[in-house]
């Protein structure tokens, strides 16, 4: 084996590095997520009521959580952990598992307030991924309208570039 065929991209995958990631790929990468946050979700859960078993043994009973209080938790937490793994390692936990990376202008990594609005609009317009389907580069909603993309990218570490790309969604 030559020095150059050594490569953290696997031999079949190679083809696709740097391509843009179709619908079915960012489906199961978002699913992966969406468990991600309902295990850290469950673990908070589990956490209040064990605390509060701890300050009342003999009177406890597990806390009733309104509908309005998951809803803002999940919601809250979703934007944290998309906003927080694409700023700081262009990736998800769902992402990593699928070999997907997110990019913002000229392949450059996403800067927090560009992270942030997308984490956003990913949580409160999810259907907008299936713009995918008929892009011909294969980009969603909140892809043509804050200026990123998903490709496919099997490396383990971050980025080529370190630069942060800080650019606002209007444009430089």
């Amino acid at each position: 084996m030559r020095q150059h065929d050594i490569s953290a991209v696997p031999k079949e995958a190679r083809p696709y590095q740097g391509e843009p990631a179709g619908v079915v790929t960012r489906f199961i990468a978002n699913t992966i997520d969406a468990a991600v946050v309902g295990a850290v979700l469950a673990a908070g859960y589990l956490g209040w009521a064990g605390f509060l078993f701890l300050l009342d043994p003999r009177g406890f009973e597990f806390p009733a959580v309104s509908f309005l209080f998951s809803f803002t938790a999940a919601t809250v937490v979703s934007v944290v952990y998309l906003s927080l793994t694409w700023w700081l390692a262009a990736r998800t936990y769902g992402d990593h598992v699928m070999g997907l990376r997110v990019h913002g202008r000229h392949g450059r990594r996403l800067g927090p307030l560009r992270s942030l609005a997308r984490a956003w609009f990913c949580v409160f317009f999810p259907i907008g991924l299936l713009w995918c389907v008929v892009s011909s580069k294969r980009r969603s909603v909140q892809d043509v309208a804050l200026w990123t993309t998903v490709v496919y990218d099997w490396r383990p570490g971050p980025d080529d570039t370190d630069e942060r790309d800080v650019t606002p969604p209007g444009g430089r």
